[in-house]
């Protein structure tokens, strides 16, 4: 994919933090900004910013919230058969306007490969991951007979941790039957985002699920089968590579994972954060504007940046 916007352009069009009169957001999570709305609604904004390994990185993605929040929404629209989810409205290629629905503490992860941390604790010796038995023998990016699901808790500060679905249920998280049911739907959400991944030339190969409830009933929220929450690789190259042992080609953040630890930053607590070079950060947007389009079908047309405060003051205050 050609980009002729001009670097400097390009870097200059970062929302890091938002702010509406002084007001700071109701809630700051990794990468979205929440404003709570009268009666049921909540305003979602998708900043710029990016982490990895439950990090904040100083330097912003230029765009980056604009092609994650068009392609959940994507996303969302993809899946709306298989499970209510909690978008109300898009006005703005940054905003998602969404009903207030109670988190659930869990995230879940469904796995088709064996890939990114699962293959991490493999290739230390851990063949089992969240109470799930791993066989020997598998390879980097092999596939698994069937998907399996690898639950973490929610951390407020630091590393989410993972859980098996029996501690979940142990632990008083959710209940047995809600857990079931969460189960069944998160598997299904994985065969609908692998059929849409397979007709753009893409498998999914892992992604995060997170659940609400509105009214009692089980709703999705935050994103769905977007760049911070899934990976992918390319399925004409996958074969090859897999059999040559070599590095997969593929759309995720694991790129920024794996040039922090080329750069022997591993997310411990006695590291200072690496500063992001702005190549890296270039090479960064162009990855998720790849992954929007191909999924999509449609070109990302930006949105200047340029008094977005303003603009989200001005909407709130509807």
């Amino acid at each position: 994919m050609k980009d002729s916007t001009d670097t400097s352009a390009l870097l200059g069009q970062c929302i890091r933090e938002t702010t509406v009169s002084g007001r700071p957001p109701d809630y700051q999570g990794k990468v979205r900004d929440i404003y709570l709305l009268p009666g049921d609604r909540m305003a979602i904004i998708a900043t710029d910013r990016i982490s990895a390994f439950d990090h904040i990185f100083a330097e912003p993605i230029p765009y980056k919230g604009q092609l994650l929040n068009q392609l959940a929404w994507y996303g969302f629209r993809q899946i709306a058969s298989v499970c209510r989810h909690h978008v109300l409205d898009v006005p703005h290629p940054n905003i998602t306007i969404a009903r207030k629905c109670k988190p659930l503490p869990v995230e879940v992860v469904v796995r088709g490969y064996l890939s990114g941390h699962a293959w991490r604790v493999y290739q230390d010796g851990g063949r089992e991951l969240c109470g799930q038995k791993l066989p020997d023998g598998l390879r980097q990016n092999e596939a698994f007979e069937q998907p399996i699901i690898t639950p973490s808790t929610k951390a407020h500060q630091g590393h989410d941790e993972d859980i098996s679905e029996e501690k979940i249920i142990d632990r008083g998280l959710v209940t047995a039957e809600r857990w079931e049911e969460i189960r069944e739907t998160a598997l299904n959400l994985f065969r609908k985002g692998t059929e849409t991944a397979r007709k753009k030339g893409l498998l999914l190969v892992d992604t995060k699920y997170e659940f609400g409830l509105w009214q009692g009933e089980l709703v999705l929220i935050d994103e769905v089968h977007t760049a911070d929450s899934s990976r992918y690789f390319y399925a004409d190259t996958y074969q090859r590579l897999l059999e040559e042992n070599a590095p997969q080609k593929q759309l995720s953040k694991e790129f920024l994972r794996e040039w922090l630890i080329d750069n022997g930053y591993h997310g411990t607590l006695d590291q200072k954060l690496p500063v992001l070079p702005d190549e890296l950060r270039i090479s960064i947007y162009r990855r998720y504007r790849e992954l929007y389009e191909r999924l999509t079908g449609e070109t990302f047309e930006p949105v200047s940046t340029t008094g977005f405060n303003r603009y989200l003051e001005e909407l709130l205050d509807q």
